[in-house]
C-alpha cells in the first residue's frame, strides 16, 4: 500500500499544481467587470487610443479609396497586353500580410531609407501610408468587378450616348454608390482590425502611436487584462457597426434594383 501510494504520488512529482476552474472564472468576471467600468465610465486611455485608431483607419480608408476606385475602374476598361496579369496580382494582393507591408514602409521611411529625411516614421502619417497600401488593393479588386458586372448590363447604352471607357466607369462608380459604400467599409474592417504593419511603422508609443489592436497585444502580455478586455469589447463594437451598416447598404441596393427595373424608359 505504501509502494503504491509512493508511486502514485511520484507521477505528479515535478509537476505545476493546476489552476483551480473557480479561481481561472473569478478572474475573468473580475477582469470583464472592470473594462465595462472602464467603457462606461469613459476612461481617458481607453478612448484616447479607440479615437486614435478610427482616425488612421478613417484616413487611410479615404486616401486607399482614391487609389483603389481610379484603379479598380481603369482596370475593369482597359485591355492591354497582361492585364489578366495584373488583375491576377491585384487579386493575390488581397491576401497580402500586414506585417509585409509593415516592413516595406519601414525600410522606405527609416533613416537609411530612401523617404528617411520626411522623418515621419513612428508617427500617425507613417501607419496612415501602411494602412492606406493595406486597403488599396482590397478596394480596386472589389470595384474593378463591380464596374465589370454594371458594363455588362448599361455599358452599351453609356457607349451610345458617346461616354469613354473610363467615363463610363466611374459613371458607374457613381450610380453603384451603395455598393462602393460597401466596399468602404470592408476596407475600414480591415484596417482597423490590422495590427502587424501599425505596429512595426508605428512603434505602439503611448499616446501617440498606440491603437486598439497594438495596445491589446501590449496590454494582454503586461498582464493588464482589464485594459485588454475593453479594448476588445470596443474593437468587436466596431466591426459589428460596420458589418451592420454593410448590411444595411446591400438590404437597401438589392430593394432598389426591382424600383430601377420597374421605371419607365
Amino acid at each position: 500500500m505504501h509502494i503504491a501510494a509512493r508511486a502514485g504520488s511520484g507521477k505528479n512529482r515535478g509537476r505545476p499544481p493546476a489552476p483551480e476552474l473557480p479561481f481561472l472564472m473569478n478572474a475573468f468576471s473580475d477582469s470583464f467587470s472592470v473594462a465595462l467600468g472602464l467603457i462606461t465610465q469613459a476612461d481617458a486611455t481607453l478612448w484616447q487610443i479607440v479615437a486614435l485608431s478610427l482616425r488612421v483607419s478613417a484616413t487611410a480608408c479615404a486616401l486607399g479609396a482614391g487609389f483603389g476606385l481610379l484603379l479598380g475602374a481603369w482596370l475593369a476598361v482597359a485591355r492591354f497586353p497582361g492585364h489578366a496579369a495584373v488583375v491576377g496580382v491585384l487579386n493575390t494582393l488581397l491576401a497580402l500580410p500586414s506585417v509585409v507591408v509593415g516592413l516595406v514602409v519601414y525600410l522606405l521611411l527609416s533613416r537609411s531609407g530612401p523617404l528617411g529625411s520626411w522623418g515621419i516614421l513612428f508617427t500617425p502619417t507613417a501607419m496612415v501610408i501602411a494602412q492606406s497600401i493595406l486597403v488599396v488593393p482590397l478596394i480596386a479588386a472589389l470595384a474593378r468587378q463591380l464596374v465589370a458586372d454594371a458594363l455588362r448590363e448599361g455599358g452599351d447604352e453609356l457607349a451610345a450616348m458617346g461616354a469613354g471607357k473610363l467615363l463610363s466607369a466611374l459613371l458607374l462608380l457613381a450610380h453603384a454608390r451603395l455598393a462602393v459604400g460597401t466596399v468602404l467599409l470592408t476596407a475600414f474592417g480591415r484596417a482597423v482590425a490590422e495590427v502587424g504593419a501599425v505596429m512595426i511603422v508605428g512603434g505602439n508609443i503611448a499616446g501617440v502611436t498606440r491603437v486598439m489592436t497594438t495596445a491589446i497585444a501590449l496590454e494582454t502580455s503586461k498582464g493588464d487584462l482589464p485594459l485588454a478586455l475593453a479594448l476588445g469589447l470596443v474593437l468587436l463594437g466596431v466591426v459589428a457597426v460596420i458589418n451592420l451598416a454593410a448590411g444595411l447598404l446591400q438590404r437597401r441596393g438589392a430593394a432598389a434594383l426591382p424600383v430601377a427595373a420597374g421605371a419607365p424608359a
